[in-house]
C-alpha cells in the first residue's frame, strides 16, 4: 500500500515530538499556573527562576545550597483544609530537565518553614519536587503555635504532607500535561516520621518512600528527651562537659572496638558493647581522667533510656555507646557544653516545648515535674495521632509500594533501637513477609541523619559511578521501576582520626545482617566485607 505524504509527515512529526523535552507537552506556561484552580488550596505565585540564579539555604540560618540549580518554575501556594489551616507549600518544576518523576521532601523538628535545601537536591537531579512548612511558621524547636490550635496540630501530624502531595500532583499535571510516572517521598528525623506516616495512613500518595532516622514514636521519643535532661541536670555534679565525654568515648572504644573484628574506631553494632561506665569512676572526688559518681549515674541513665517508675517497663530506648564526644552527637543533643552551641541541647528544647505547649498548654512548664507513668499516659491520650507506629503496612505492600528505612547507630537525637523496634514490629505483624517491599539499613558511625564517624554518606548525592548502591534515592527508584531490591549500600567518608582525611567506604547491610570482615584486605574498603547474620 502506498502511503500518502500527509500520513508520512504526521508520523514523522509524532516521532519528533517524542524526542523533545518533556516540557513540550505542557498544558500551561509557568506564569499561567498562578491562575490554576485547586480544590482546597490556592496558588500565590508562579515564576520562572533562571538557571544558577537561586541558592536556597540548606536550612533557615544555614549556608546556601552549594550547587547551581537548573532553570525551574517556582510555584508557591497555601492549602486550607480547615478554617484554622494555613499550610504553605512550594512546588518546583524543571523547565527542560524533568525526568518525569516527583519527589516530595520532609521536614525536621516541629517544621515551621519549607525545606528549600532538601528540595534543591531532587530538583538538581531532574525531579519535580515539593515541600511544606507543615501548617505553621516558626523555629523547628518551638511548638508554641500548637496552644489553642488543635487543627494546626493535625496539620503538623499528617495533613500538611498529604495535602501538599495532592496539590503538587495537580500542579505537575497542569504544567507538564501528564501525571508523574512515579512519586517518591524522602525525609529524615521528623521527615522520617512523615515518611512512615504516609506509608501507614496514605499508602496511595507515594509508590516509593525513604524514611531516615524516623521520629515516628513521637511522644515516647520526647519523653526520652526530658529523661536525659533530668539525668544531666539532676545536680551540678551530674553535668557532662566535653572533656569527660572524650574520656567516656575513649574507654568505650577501647573496650568494644575489637568485638566486630576490625580495629577502626567504629562499632559495627553498639548493642554488642556492654561497657559499664562505673569502670572509669573516680576513686575519690574528681579528676581529669575519670567520671564522678554523679556523672556515671547520668551516663547510665542516658544509656538505659526512660522507664515507668511504677511498672519498670521501658518507655523508650536509650542511646548507644561509641561516639559520645563527637560534637554533633551528645554535646549537640543531650549534654551541651561546647562554647559554639549558644542554646541548650536540642533534645531538651524539643522535650520542653512538646510537653509544655502541646500536652500541658503551659510554656512555663517545668521539665522536672514530668511523671513517666501518669504523664506519658496523658500525652498518649492527647496526641497519639502524631505518632506513626502502626505496624500494618499491608496496604502499601498491596499497591506495590517500596520502603527503605535507615538509621545511624551513633544517632544522639533519636535512639537507633527505635528503628529496629518498629522494623521488628512490622515483621511480627506481617509474619516476616517484608523483604520484597521494606528494608532497614543501620549505619555504623552515622550521627543524626548524616555525618558522624567514618563512612556515613549514602544519601541523595549522585554516586561517583552511577551505581544505585551508593544512593537511596536511586535505589528506591530502581526498586520501583525494575523490581530490584537493594541488597546493600556502599557508604563513603573519611578514615576516623586520619589527619589527611583519607577516603574510606563501608558496606551497609539490610537488617538484621551486618558487614563482616572477610579476614583480609583493606579494612577501610567496602570490598573487604560481606553481609552476614551477626555473630553476637
Amino acid at each position: 500500500m502506498k502511503l500518502s505524504s500527509p500520513f508520512v509527515f504526521a508520523c514523522t512529526l509524532a516521532f519528533v515530538f517524542t524526542l523533545l523535552p518533556s516540557r513540550a507537552a505542557a498544558q500551561s506556561s509557568c506564569e499561567a499556573l498562578a491562575k490554576l484552580k485547586l480544590t482546597g488550596a490556592s496558588i500565590t505565585t508562579a515564576t520562572i527562576v533562571a538557571a544558577g540564579s537561586y541558592k536556597p539555604p540548606l536550612y533557615p540560618g544555614m549556608p546556601p545550597f552549594p550547587y547551581d540549580l537548573p532553570a525551574f518554575c517556582r510555584v508557591a501556594g497555601i492549602a486550607t483544609p480547615t478554617s484554622d489551616s494555613n499550610i504553605k507549600f512550594e512546588v518546583w518544576l524543571p523547565l527542560s530537565t524533568w525526568n518525569g518523576k516527583f519527589n516530595q521532601v520532609g521536614n525536621g523538628g516541629f517544621a515551621g518553614s519549607i525545606p528549600f535545601g532538601a528540595m534543591a537536591q531532587p530538583l538538581l537531579r531532574g525531579y519535580a519536587t515539593a515541600g511544606t512548612d507543615d501548617g505553621h511558621e516558626g523555629s523547628f524547636v518551638d511548638a508554641s503555635w500548637a496552644i489553642g490550635h488543635p487543627e494546626k496540630l493535625v496539620d503538623f501530624a499528617y495533613r500538611a504532607v498529604h495535602e501538599t502531595s495532592v496539590q503538587a500532583k495537580a500542579i505537575i499535571h497542569a504544567f507538564y500535561g501528564k501525571d508523574p510516572a512515579h512519586s517518591y517521598f524522602v525525609g529524615c528525623s521528623d521527615g522520617g516520621r512523615e515518611a512512615l506516616m504516609e506509608a501507614q495512613r496514605y499508602p496511595n500518595d507515594f509508590i516509593g518512600i525513604v524514611a531516615g532516622a524516623p521520629a515516628n514514636d513521637w511522644i515516647h521519643l520526647l519523653a526520652g528527651s526530658v529523661w536525659v535532661e533530668q539525668a544531666v541536670r539532676f545536680s551540678p555534679e551530674s553535668a557532662l562537659p566535653p572533656a569527660k565525654l572524650a574520656i567516656l568515648q575513649k574507654a568505650v572504644v577501647a573496650s568494644c572496638d575489637k568485638l566486630d573484628g576490625v580495629p577502626d574506631g567504629i562499632l559495627e553494632d553498639p548493642r554488642a558493647c556492654h561497657f559499664d561506665p562505673a569502670t572509669i569512676e573516680c576513686k575519690s572526688g574528681d579528676a581529669a581522667d575519670c567520671l564522678t559518681a554523679a556523672q556515671v549515674t547520668a551516663v547510665k541513665k542516658i544509656y538505659a533510656g526512660p522507664q515507668n517508675p511504677r511498672t519498670g517497663r521501658q518507655v523508650f530506648p536509650g542511646y548507644e555507646p561509641g561516639a559520645e564526644a563527637d560534637p554533633g552527637n551528645w554535646p549537640l543533643w543531650i549534654t551541651g557544653g561546647f562554647a559554639e552551641f549558644k542554646t541548650p541541647p536540642l533534645a531538651w528544647m524539643f522535650g520542653n516545648s512538646f510537653f509544655g505547649n502541646v500536652i500541658f498548654n503551659d510554656p512555663k512548664w517545668d521539665f522536672r515535674s514530668l511523671n513517666f507513668d501518669r504523664d506519658i499516659t496523658l500525652a498518649n491520650e492527647k496526641a497519639a495521632f502524631i505518632a506513626a507506629i502502626n505496624p500494618d503496612l499491608s496496604p502499601l505492600k498491596a499497591r506495590g509500594g517500596k520502603l527503605i528505612q535507615y538509621h545511624g547507630w551513633d544517632d544522639a537525637a533519636i535512639p537507633p533501637q527505635s528503628s529496629v523496634n518498629y522494623f521488628e514490629a512490622v515483621q511480627a505483624r506481617m509474619k516476616g513477609g517484608t523483604a520484597n517491599f521494606y528494608r532497614l539499613f543501620m549505619v555504623p558511625g552515622m550521627s543524626h541523619c548524616a555525618g558522624g564517624i567514618g563512612a556515613t554518606d549514602f544519601g541523595q548525592n549522585p554516586s561517583p559511578t552511577g551505581d544505585p548502591e551508593y544512593n537511596y534515592l536511586d535505589a528506591i527508584d530502581r526498586w520501583v521501576r525494575e523490581g530490584v531490591a537493594p541488597d546493600s549500600f556502599i557508604a563513603s567518608g573519611a578514615v576516623p582520626g586520619d589527619p589527611a582525611h583519607a577516603k574510606m567506604t563501608h558496606l551497609l547491610c539490610p537488617y538484621p545482617e551486618e558487614a563482616q570482615y572477610k579476614g583480609s584486605g583493606d579494612i577501610h574498603s567496602a570490598s573487604s566485607f560481606v553481609c552476614a547474620a551477626p555473630k553476637h
